[in-house]
């Protein structure tokens, strides 16, 4: 979210336990994402997702605690939840993640806000990216992402932004034979993606190509028109061990695709995080002319 806009929302500042005293109306908004959202991902979501979903054991009817969901990822991978204010500077963000420390800003959405959020609220963040920061592959390939960003400059950040955009947030993931499925959090933790992301027959979707995503711009308020597709999360943690600056480098010298959404967009509907259901830090807008 370019630096310009303000959140409306306020994160909740744990007491010394690190926990929050979240209200009925909080935990009721919870329980209903919770419950539809867990019933529209069991056919659709990647079974590395649904194992860390249910490694996890998110309480269904109220608000989880950070501590308690950090305790599962410490054991898992070493991983655990910092809680942030609504929006983060950029050092912060990737310094965390350096550290296997995923930022989550703890408000849960109003129930205006149900369906579609732009910023990402607790449920996005603990629903849609912890389930996966259980498997290894996925946490390396997290933590290598946070080591980057920090040695990156700015411009080499937009580009790492639209990398994590089509990786973390929105991407498929369809294995040797098997049916396409969901990983990105972006998708799963939405109710309106999840079905459009794999059956709709609007979208592109093409094989992952770290140039290709590297240099396709995105829109945050819209559905994706374009998924890239992996075969395993094994090829996350790979990527994570390549060259990643150089090959920015690379796509910063071939330039940008054309976009595949209006024209008429502005330069702020193209910058991270991700069109939600709920940001984190604020990152430089997407530019296309770059």
């Amino acid at each position: 979210m370019p630096p310009s806009v303000k959140s409306k929302y306020v994160s909740r500042r744990p007491d010394a336990a690190g926990r929050v005293a979240y209200s009925e109306e909080e935990n009721a908004i919870w329980a209903e994402l919770y419950a539809r959202q867990k019933k529209a991902v069991a056919h659709a979501a990647c079974e590395e997702f649904l194992q860390g979903l249910e490694l996890l054991k998110l309480p269904e009817d109220r608000v989880p605690q950070l501590p308690e969901v950090s305790a599962v990822l410490r054991r898992a991978t070493g991983w655990e939840v910092a809680p942030v204010p609504a929006l983060i500077e950029l050092p912060l963000f990737f310094s965390l993640l350096a550290q296997r420390k995923f930022p989550a800003a703890t408000f849960m959405r109003r129930r205006e806000d149900l369906d579609y959020l732009q910023e990402p609220d607790l449920f996005h963040e603990l629903f849609g990216h912890t389930p996966l920061l259980t498997h290894p592959h996925f946490a390396e390939f997290t933590e290598a992402y946070g080591k980057l960003g920090l040695a990156a400059n700015d411009e080499e950040r937009v580009y790492l932004a639209r990398l994590y955009w089509f990786t973390a947030e929105f991407g498929l993931i369809q294995k040797a034979g098997g049916p396409l499925r969901i990983y990105g959090g972006g998708i799963l933790s939405s109710i309106g993606e999840t079905d459009y992301a794999l059956h709709s027959d609007r979208p592109q979707r093409k094989r992952f190509d770290l140039m290709d995503a590297l240099r396709t711009p995105y829109r945050i308020d819209i559905l994706q028109p374009l998924y890239y597709v992996i075969e395993d999360l094994r090829e996350l943690y790979e990527l994570a061990r390549l060259d990643l600056l150089g090959r920015i480098a690379q796509a910063r010298r071939l330039g940008l695709y054309a976009p595949l959404f209006p024209p008429e967009a502005s330069a702020d509907e193209a910058s991270y995080p991700p069109r939600l259901p709920a940001t984190r830090p604020v990152l430089p807008p997407d530019r296309r002319a770059a």
